[in-house]
C-alpha cells in the first residue's frame, strides 16, 4: 500500500470513530439530562395494566406508551420493577412517607426511546436505575439526526457519559454506522 493510501485511510479510521463517539456522547448528555433528577410525572397509557404485588412490579400490554419530561418509551409491553413503600420507615422531605422507588423497566416487542432527535430501536430495552444504565437488544439501532448506527446491543453507561455497541459473535456480523460530519442536527428523513 502506498504512503498517501495509508494515511487516507488512517484519516477516515480516525473520523469514523471521532463521529461514532460524539454521535454516543449527544445521546447520552441528553438521556442523562432528562432522566437524571427529573421529578416529571411519568405519564404511561396501555390497553391493560396487571399489578404484581408479589414480584413489586406492574405489567402494561398493548400499545404501552410511557413519557416524562421530552423522554417517550413506545413497546408492545413494559414491566415496571419497584421496591415496595416500607410501611414504617422513614420519612422524606416531600410528602412524610418513605415513596416507593422504580429499580427497572423492561419493555419487550417494537421497542422505541425518543428525545429530540435521538430514535433507539430494539426488540427489547431493559433501564436499570440504580446502575443508571440502558440496554437496547435485538437489532439495535440508534438515530441522531441523520446519524445511524446499529448492532445487536447497544449499552449505554448515563453517567460514565460512554456507551458501546456490540454484535453476536457467532452471527458473524459487524457494528454498522453512517454518519454525516456536519449535519448532526437535521431531521431524520
Amino acid at each position: 500500500m502506498d504512503c498517501e493510501g495509508e494515511i487516507l485511510r488512517k484519516y477516515w479510521k480516525f473520523t469514523t470513530l471521532f463521529w461514532l463517539f460524539l454521535l454516543s456522547s449527544i445521546f447520552l448528555q441528553s438521556v442523562a439530562l432528562a432522566a437524571k433528577g427529573s421529578n416529571a410525572p411519568i405519564r404511561i397509557e396501555a390497553d391493560r395494566m396487571i399489578s404484581q404485588e408479589q414480584k413489586n412490579s406492574v405489567l402494561f400490554v398493548g400499545n404501552v406508551d410511557a413519557r416524562q419530561d421530552d423522554v417517550v418509551i413506545r413497546a408492545d409491553e413494559m414491566t415496571v420493577f419497584y421496591t415496595p413503600k416500607k410501611q414504617e420507615g422513614r420519612k422524606t422531605k416531600d410528602d412524610g412517607e418513605q415513596s416507593t422507588q422504580i429499580t427497572k423497566l423492561v419493555c419487550k416487542g417494537n421497542v422505541e426511546i425518543t428525545r429530540g432527535d435521538w430514535v433507539g430501536t430494539g426488540k427489547q430495552m431493559n433501564y436499570f436505575a440504580r446502575e443508571r444504565k440502558v440496554i437496547l437488544t435485538g437489532n439495535a439501532k440508534a438515530w441522531q439526526g441523520q446519524n445511524f448506527v446499529t448492532g445487536e446491543t447497544i449499552t449505554y453507561f448515563l453517567d460514565e457519559g460512554r456507551s458501546t455497541v456490540t454484535q453476536n459473535p457467532k452471527a458473524k456480523k459487524r457494528i454498522k454506522a453512517v454518519l454525516y460530519p456536519g449535519k448532526g442536527k437535521n431531521k431524520k428523513k
